[in-house]
């Protein structure tokens, strides 16, 4: 750990540590010995005047404020933090993490790319075998998005294949020659996973809305519905166009078919709470490109989530 920050802060940031303060972001349910082992090593080694070490969910909700009115600012909401290796959904209210509450998802940025791999050796024999997870990776980036409904989504592919299926090019890294590979299906049944994540690990058949919403309904109900109202996309996995939307939709469909059971079992004495004033459910994508947000009206309950920070002064810690 020691060598690899001496990389960071001198060879790539080209900084004197003992002139600046530092942030660091930390996973989900870090432990506290690595903590305090990251501490040790920027303070006894690298001699830094402050250390911050906060929760990548908690510094998500903050970049959340570039698009919002300073009225409507808040450190509370729920974050879908999804990167290459896993997927976690964070609950942070007022700054602070809800540890007993996180789920990770074992669906993520590589799993679309070793599916897309698949679909694509299973069709196409013009790929080197050599380059196919890469080829597999730049499809899922270049031409891959998120479809409202399947089933439609097939059908017009079959009915106009000229108009949405793509040609990706790509050169043979032994003889130099050119390979061209049509992409097809593959352009939205690889991040199809994230909803159906049976496509592609049968081990595991709860879609993301639906931990979304079992994460929020785990949380203290006086948080649950600014939980709902602030739902936070983060990582470069949640980048596919038209995630967000999908998300707000599937989300609303499982919280309100919960009201309509409720209603039926209560003999219709709910209904008057269950379908009171409609609340606003944002939800913003933050990654690596543009950000995007989606709102709808709907009628629910939310919820803050709880973000965990660390701050350290080199003397006032003592």
């Amino acid at each position: 750990m020691e060598r690899f920050m001496e990389q960071v802060v001198f060879k790539y940031l080209r900084a004197e540590p003992e002139d600046h303060y530092f942030l660091m972001t930390e996973p989900p349910l870090n432990t506290p010995e690595n903590r305090e082992y990251l501490a040790e090593i920027m303070f006894e080694s690298f001699n830094v005047p402050g250390l911050y070490i906060a929760v990548q969910a908690v510094l998500a909700l903050a970049a959340s404020w570039t698009s919002r009115q300073v009225g409507e600012r808040t450190l509370t909401g729920i974050v879908i933090d999804s990167g290459d290796g896993v997927t976690h959904v964070i609950p942070v209210a007022e700054g602070y993490v809800i540890g007993s509450c996180i789920k990770h998802i074992p669906i993520a940025g590589r799993d679309i790319t070793y599916f897309i791999q698949q679909l694509l050796r299973e069709r196409e024999v013009g790929i080197p075998p050599e380059q196919s997870l890469e080829t597999a990776k730049a499809i899922k980036e270049k031409y891959c998005y998120i479809c409202p409904d399947i089933v439609k989504e097939f059908a017009k592919y079959d009915v106009d294949p000229r108009k949405w299926i793509k040609q990706y090019t790509g050169i043979n890294a032994i003889n130099q020659k050119k390979f061209v590979i049509d992409v097809g299906y593959e352009r939205f049944l690889g991040p199809e996973i994230f909803f159906h994540p049976e496509f592609a690990n049968p081990d595991f058949m709860e879609s993301i809305s639906d931990v979304v919403d079992e994460v929020i309904q785990n949380c203290p109900i006086d948080v649950r519905r600014p939980l709902y109202k602030n739902v936070v996309l983060s990582g470069g996995s949640t980048m596919f166009r038209d995630f967000g939307r999908r998300l707000q939709r599937d989300l609303k469909r499982v919280v309100d078919a919960r009201l309509r059971l409720s209603e039926e079992l209560s003999g219709g004495r709910i209904k008057r709470f269950a379908t009171g004033a409609p609340s606003r459910l944002v939800v913003q994508t933050y990654g690596p490109g543009d950000t995007a947000t989606a709102a709808s009206q709907s009628s629910w309950s939310y919820l803050p989530a709880v973000a965990f920070c660390v701050v350290l002064l080199r003397h006032g810690a003592q």
